[in-house]
């Protein structure tokens, strides 16, 4: 029996931009001729794989329809949510689908994780779906060599046919913490799950049984038309607002992890990103995107539609001109050392995976006090992105004309 692919396409990637580009999600951004739904859906193309099934909103249901097209995806099916109700809610409502037999497997991808070696992640799949059963979940567990406070974490242990049995879980420890938690070989949580349909039905109806009446009755009551089930309104707000790992996995007790180690990529905020560009864009292209300035240095690390990243080198003892865009505004998120930022008549200290919003006309600077360099990446969004776009009011170097 073929695995049932379910991609999860309905964040609005809030740690990317502000409310006005919410109807732009990461995972439909142009990162340059690639997204990450795009690379999702050519993922499950895969013989492994029977047609996909996707979860989403009303918002992004023309979106998730021209990429479907742009990625000749023929066979499909669409869960149109009525609210946001977070990842529990749509991994339940997919299990109701009456074109999935009871007992088939089923993966559920987020549409914002980049796999690199898909035929190696494909295999692992294949290995572990005969160890499905009525009751236990697996997860996906990434390798990793750099602690993050910005992840969970979970720990295994070998079980007589060499499964890796999941006995504690681990949410976003502080570094020193996650530390010795790669110490003990414990893998960060890709939030990817591989679970049978009558696994999913028999779990809530255990953990959470008003959640699966509600759920059933809004797939039950929903209205199909072209692929595109519209959940029942009324039955599906009864919900709980509440993610499949505090729904599920923090209750029930057979829960295996795959451990797979391969490179992926959770591209899911704008210091993950930069990590991404910083690693993949080549020395030549770093050397000619540099331009040096008094303060420090930037780097242009990647132009995309309404919007470009940069890398700031703001050295020790320096700063920056107190300054204001009319045609932009800007995010920034410290990557190291300890910057002051004036934004309008507010002045504070940020730490390093902070960030601030500047908006359009808002005056601001960033002052390096101290004796280690400030590294920020900066997000421009507007109508014009270029150095033109300065209007200097205070400046230690005398570029005020």
């Amino acid at each position: 029996m073929k695995i049932k692919p379910v991609i999860l396409c309905g964040g609005a990637g809030t740690r990317l931009w502000p409310k006005s580009k919410k109807n732009l999600p990461k995972q439909f951004v142009d990162w340059g001729g690639w997204t990450l739904f795009g690379k999702t859906l050519e993922r499950i193309k895969s013989p492994i794989f029977d047609y996909p099934l996707i979860t989403t909103n009303i918002t992004y249901l023309k979106l998730v329809k021209k990429f479907l097209l742009k990625h000749k995806i023929k066979r499909y099916q669409i869960i149109l949510e009525p609210y946001k109700k977070n990842t529990a809610p749509a991994i339940l409502s997919s299990s109701f689908i009456k074109e999935i037999h009871h007992n088939q497997p089923m993966i559920f991808f987020s549409s914002d994780n980049l796999v690199k070696d898909t035929k190696k992640f494909n295999k692992s799949i294949n290995f572990h779906k005969k160890y499905l059963d009525h009751d236990n979940i697996f997860i996906f567990g990434i390798k990793s060599n750099n602690p993050s406070s910005e992840y969970g974490y979970f720990l295994t242990k070998k079980t007589n046919n060499q499964i890796n049995k999941v006995y504690k879980f681990i949410e976003k420890p502080n570094k020193n913490k996650a530390k010795i938690i790669l110490k003990k070989k414990g893998y960060m949580n890709s939030g990817m799950f591989f679970i049978r349909k009558d696994s999913i039905i028999n779990n809530f109806k255990k953990y959470k049984y008003k959640m699966y009446k509600n759920c059933k009755a809004a797939v039950e009551k929903s209205k199909l038309s072209k692929n595109v089930y519209y959940l029942n309104k009324k039955s599906f707000l009864k919900l709980e607002e509440i993610s499949f790992d505090y729904a599920i996995l923090e209750k029930s007790n057979n829960i295996n992890g795959i451990k797979l180690n391969i490179p992926l990529t959770d591209l899911g905020n704008w210091k993950e990103i930069w990590k991404f560009f910083k690693k993949n864009n080549t020395k030549k292209y770093i050397k000619k995107n540099t331009f040096y300035r008094p303060w420090g240095k930037y780097i242009n690390l990647f132009s995309g539609k309404g919007f470009l990243l940069k890398e700031l080198v703001v050295n020790p003892k320096s700063s920056i001109s107190l300054q204001r865009h009319n045609f932009r505004s800007e995010r920034w998120t410290v990557v190291s050392g300890k910057p002051k930022i004036t934004i309008n008549n507010r002045k504070f200290f940020k730490k390093t995976n902070e960030t601030s919003f500047i908006p359009k006309g808002a005056v601001h600077r960033i002052e390096n006090l101290f004796n280690e360099p400030v590294k920020i990446v900066e997000v421009q969004m507007g109508s014009i992105l270029r150095e033109t776009d300065i209007i200097r009011y205070k400046d230690i170097y005398g570029r005020i004309k």
